[in-house]
């Protein structure tokens, strides 16, 4: 049975002046023409920006890959899923017969998605302090667990830990072409490893710098796909 959405409102800690937007956030498309995914649009570009300015101010000597990097592990559909489950999110969804009958109230991309929406929701009932505040408190743990000892590691790197981490081959690099002069050549490698199907290709001014750029892109790619 679907619980009531109040009561997830206050397990989170939340009052919505129109319930009536917590609702929307919680409802699936496959439920309702009015559902979550306007909603979760907003609260996609709400959390990137709170996020990315909590890494600002909490890191202030990072650069901008690393606070990308960083942002990428926290915004995440896994790392959402993840928040989402611990609070039972999936209990209180509306979903259509299809998507209850599948187990869609246990899909990563249905839960962050919901999180997100739910996020959108509370910006458009109280504005973005508050939001801003919520979404904090929200990732206050993994905020606290970061650390920069591994992000100031090359991506190439940081690639080859997490594949050996999860047991995994480690990557596979390719030189796809290399062209232009001696003194201004252009190098392209291609990245595969077991953890997707998707390969990624990397340029740069040497086979190095062009492997560090392809290990860089597929840490984004794994990173989504969590």
């Amino acid at each position: 049975m679907i619980k009531k959405a109040d009561i997830l409102a206050k397990k989170l800690g939340l009052t919505f002046n129109d319930p009536q937007l917590f609702t929307a956030a919680l409802t699936h498309r496959s439920a309702h023409t009015k559902n979550n995914e306007r909603l979760e649009f907003l609260g996609d570009s709400i959390l990137g920006f709170v996020i990315a300015q909590k890494l600002y101010d909490l890191f202030p000597n990072a650069s901008e890959g690393i606070l990308s990097r960083l942002r990428a592990s926290l915004v995440n559909q896994s790392s959402l899923a993840e928040l989402a489950r611990h609070h039972n999110l999936g209990d209180y969804l509306l979903l259509g017969s299809g998507e209850l009958k599948s187990g869609g109230f246990r899909r990563d991309s249905i839960l962050s998605d919901a999180l997100e929406a739910i996020m959108g929701a509370l910006f458009k009932d109280q504005g973005i302090d508050v939001c801003q505040s919520w979404i904090e408190q929200l990732f206050a743990e993994k905020l606290n667990n970061l650390s920069l000892d591994n992000w100031q590691k090359d991506p190439k790197t940081q690639l080859q830990e997490l594949m050996q981490s999860k047991k995994q081959e480690l990557p596979e690099y390719t030189l796809v072409t290399m062209s232009g002069l001696a003194h201004e050549q252009m190098f392209k490698v291609r990245c595969k490893t077991t953890l997707t199907d998707i390969t990624c290709i990397g340029t740069g001014i040497s086979r190095k710098k062009a492997e560090q750029a392809a290990a860089e892109l597929m840490l984004e790619q794994i990173n989504k796909v969590k």
